[in-house]
């Protein structure tokens, strides 16, 4: 995934995406997250797993831009 695909993501996304963007297969991905072994936050809702994008983010070295920070002109 590129970083515009990464950055453009939801607040929280379906395993199978965070695997892609980690580039784990969907059986690993799966077996480490029910280990709780996935390597960033993954929440249970359910049958589902949902991955928190920030964490993501912050795995992969991407900050999330920041908005009104110093220096920004309105």
């Amino acid at each position: 995934m590129s970083r515009a695909e990464l950055l453009a993501l939801p607040a929280a996304i379906d395993l199978d995406t965070a695997n892609r963007a980690i580039g784990l297969g969907r059986s690993k991905g799966y077996e480490l997250a029910r280990r709780d072994a996935y390597p960033c936050r993954v929440l249970r809702l359910g049958k589902k797993y949902r991955v928190i994008t920030a964490d993501l983010l912050r795995l992969l070295g991407i900050g999330l831009p920041v908005e009104g920070g110093i220096g920004d002109v309105a």
